[in-house]
Parts: C-alpha cells; structure tokens; sequence
C-alpha cells in the first residue's frame, strides 16, 4: 500500500471531472450514467475524429445517439445531460490532463486465435494517450476485456513510460470490465454488480468510488486486479460453453429425429433445492465481440500464468473445444441450406439466397464478429446470388445491407434466418410465396423464430437448427 498514492488522493478530494475513451456500446451508457450523477461535474467522452467513426462527435453533441438498435432510455438520458452542459464528446486528447479520473473501453480483438495473439494495438494506443497527459491523483481504469496479468504489466509499464509517474504511487490503476448486452446498456451498468480490481487498496477504493453513485440494484465487488481480470474472461467463457452444450444437443437432436426444444423444456422442468440444469438457446452461432475472443484471453493468461498448468496430458481445453462447437454453427446452417435446395433439385451455386438478418442479437445493430459473416462468406464462394436484409443494420464494410425485405427476399430460392428480429417473427408462408414466386421455396430458421407446420403446409421445404422431428418431412405441393 503506497502512502504517497493515499496522501495525493486525499489532497485531490473527490472526484468531479471523468473522461472516457472509446465512444462505442459501452462508452457511451457509461459517460451518461456518470453524466447524470450529482456526485460529478462533468464527463468528457473522448473519441478520434477518424473517416470510419468521427462521425459520432457531432452525432453525440446534439443528443443524438450513434448506437440505432433498440436501446431503452439512452437517447433521452444522452439529451439530458447534453442539454445541462454535463457531457460533451472531443477529438482532442490533451484534455484528459483536465479528468480525475479516466475509463478506456476499446475493443480487443484477436489477430490470431490459435497462436493466442490479440490485437491490443487500438488499446495500447489509447493508453498511450491517457500516459501523454496523465497528472498525479489521477485514477486510470481500463475497462476492456483483456489477457489475465495485462493492468499490472502492459498497461501499466505504457503509463509509466509515457507519463514518467509511478503506478500505485503517483496515481492509481484498475480494471472495471464491462457487463453489459446490447438492447439493456443502461439497466446493465446499474443493476449488474461491478467487479473492481485495483493493483493496490488506494487504486481499488477510488474505483469504487468512481462507480458506485452510477449503480442502481448493482453493487461493487473489489478484488486485484488480476482476479477481476479472470472474473470477466471466464464469465462470457462459461456463457460460450454453455451455448455450445445446447448446440452441440441440438445437432444431437438432429441427427435422433426429435425436437431440442422439447429436450429443452423436459431438462428444464427438473427443479428443486441443489438442482440445476438451466440449459441456453441453441442457434445459427455466436456473435459480438465479447464471446467469440473472451475465451482466447483465459487461454492466454493461463499461458503467462506464473505455475505450470495441471490438465490431462493432450486433452483440449474443454473452452477452446466449445469455441470450435460455436463457430461450427454457421457451417451447419449452409450445409442445411445444401441440403433443403437439394430436396427440390436445386445446387446452392446457382440459387439466390435470401438472408434475413446481419446483426448477432436480436433487435440490434451490433453487427460485431456475426455468425451471419461466415454463412454469407460460403454462400458467395460457390457463386450463388445473396442479399441481405437487416431492419436495423444500416452498413457493414463490404457488405450491402437492404432495408426492403420484399426485394431481397423476391426470386428467392432459399429464405434463411440468421437473426430472430421480432420483425421475422411475422413472416407469413402466403406473403413470401408470393414474392418468391416458387412452389416449393426453401427456408431455413436458425433462431427458431418460424413455425415449421405453417410453413411445410404451405408448401416451403423447411429445416430448423434442432428439429430433426421436421427437417425430413414430406414435400406438400
């Protein structure tokens, strides 16, 4: 414990000016939460002014919120405080010197998953930024999800060489990963508890300091820095392997003839004191951010762990195994496509597909890492024909998102739905017949959004990610 850290911090006195960067899914509910609290001043959202997202500064500066998927209260509340002088977006980095305290929430992707490598590139970046202008009594918390170890070595050795301070003794350091989902931001950071971790005691008391006046139902949880590390790495790992258990019971399903999600229901139905057996959605794959690299960044502390790991000798890692599972899905959801086209004599490279949906959740326009990507990807290679629609998607690098699913969905020989929009929820057999123009159209549900009857009745050649009880049926002309 540093004294020197305790004395500057009480001399500075409590914190009133924030500054956050990265201005994204997590940055922007974050700095209006803080926005909106009486205990601070004023809350600076830092965010460059590049071709790819400087878009957002002046978006920001209105009231106007750059995030277009479903997202409860953000607007207004990002308006309020714009509107009390209390938030304002910059490109200028110099002005983190004014902050007492500042929050990184910048992606931190995989440049190659097998070899454990992560692209901390934007992420060190930023923190050279905070280390250019830090002050001392400043408190520094990265709240990205990163490789166990990285607060108390990489990012603490950038903000010492950049700012020729002292972490734990100049000012203070933590890690605060983010628990949010898209479509609930808000409600997320007040009600989840917040797992703090400061390299020291003075660190993590300021860290709770920071948070606790924006939390609701949520309290904070203090640990190390390294333990806090691990809680968010592990949490979305389990979250993945507990959606591969339903998927891999899904193909399971397929293969026996019978539906998953009557397994489902009858797995769920056992209650009791000590019983659990709470089974997740199985679906076309796992999408965002988070899930689909979290796991690698276990894998990699336990790399750089400091005692040998004690595992059954060339066994796969039972994470990086539900990875593979996951990943597979959108695989599967083309060679269900194969298949159902094949049925009515039709090969996939010369069909026209029509995929409905881009993003990875529902009723959202967060279309990071979606498993939709990889199925289009297949899909193009064989020279097929696909468009995509998504009500909320409005672009994508590469890729041309439609908003008028009638288009897209015209001349189709397959109708495939990746996202389970509560807008696909309303498909009809009739209405896409028509616009199909086929007597025997192919649609693949990969979300569980259709009812496989309405549609084999009508004449549609269905397969279903788990009906093995429907993915057989009689052609009906």
């Amino acid at each position: 414990m540093s004294q020197k850290l305790e004395d500057i911090l009480k001399e500075k006195g409590p914190i009133k000016k924030i500054g956050v960067i990265g201005m994204g899914y997590v940055g922007i509910p974050a700095a209006v939460l803080f926005a909106d609290s009486d205990k601070f001043d004023l809350v600076l959202g830092f965010q460059r002014d590049s071709p790819s997202s400087g878009y957002k500064i002046d978006m920001l500066n209105r009231g106007e919120s750059p995030l277009k998927g479903e997202e409860p209260g953000l607007e207004d509340l990002l308006k309020k405080v714009v509107d009390a002088g209390k938030f304002e977006c910059t490109p200028d980095f110099s002005r983190i010197s004014e902050v007492d305290a500042i929050t990184l929430a910048i992606q931190t992707p995989f440049a190659d998953s097998k070899a454990l490598e992560p692209d901390f590139g934007a992420l060190k970046e930023g923190i050279r930024n905070v280390g250019r202008y830090l002050r001392p009594g400043m408190l520094v918390v990265l709240e990205s999800t990163i490789t166990p170890g990285t607060t108390e070595t990489m990012a603490k050795e950038i903000l010492e060489e950049e700012s020729g301070l002292k972490a734990g003794e100049d000012f203070a350091l933590a890690h605060a990963p983010e628990r949010v989902m898209v479509g609930r931001l808000l409600r997320n950071i007040q009600e989840h508890d917040r797992i703090v971790g400061g390299i020291d005691q003075p660190s993590t008391d300021r860290a709770v300091e920071l948070y606790s006046p924006v939390l609701t139902k949520g309290k904070v949880i203090p640990m190390s820095a390294t333990a806090a590390e691990v809680t968010k790495t592990a949490e979305n790992t389990f979250r993945d392997l507990q959606i591969a258990a339903a998927n891999q019971l899904a193909l399971y399903c397929e293969s026996m003839g019978i539906n998953v999600y009557d397994v489902r229901a009858g797995i769920d139905s056992l209650k009791g004191e000590g019983i659990t057996r709470a089974i997740l959605w199985p679906g076309a794959g796992v999408g965002g951010h988070c899930l689909t690299k979290d796991t690698y960044h276990l894998e990699r502390g336990v790399k750089l762990g400091s005692e040998a790991l004690d595992y059954p000798q060339d066994a796969e890692s039972i994470y990086v195994l539900a990875r593979r599972v996951n990943d597979f899905m959108p695989v599967h959801m083309y060679n269900l496509t194969v298949a159902a086209l094949k049925r009515v004599g039709k090969d996939i490279n010369s069909s026209k597909i029509a995929m409905l949906g881009w993003a990875f959740i529902n009723d959202s326009d967060d279309a990071r890492n979606p498993p939709s990507e990889p199925y289009r990807d297949m899909v193009v290679e064989t020279g097929a024909n696909l468009l995509v629609h998504d009500p909320h998607v409005l672009n994508y690098p590469e890729v041309e998102i439609h908003k008028n699913i009638d288009e897209v969905i015209e001349g189709a020989d397959a109708v495939v739905i990746f996202t389970g929009h509560k807008e696909y929820f309303n498909l009809k057999p009739d209405d896409i017949k028509k616009m199909t123009g086929m007597e025997n159209t192919v649609i693949i549900d990969g979300r569980n959004v259709i009812d496989p009857d309405m549609f084999i009745n009508a004449g549609f050649i269905y397969k279903g990610i788990g009906r093995g009880d429907k993915n057989g049926h009689e052609i009906i002309n």
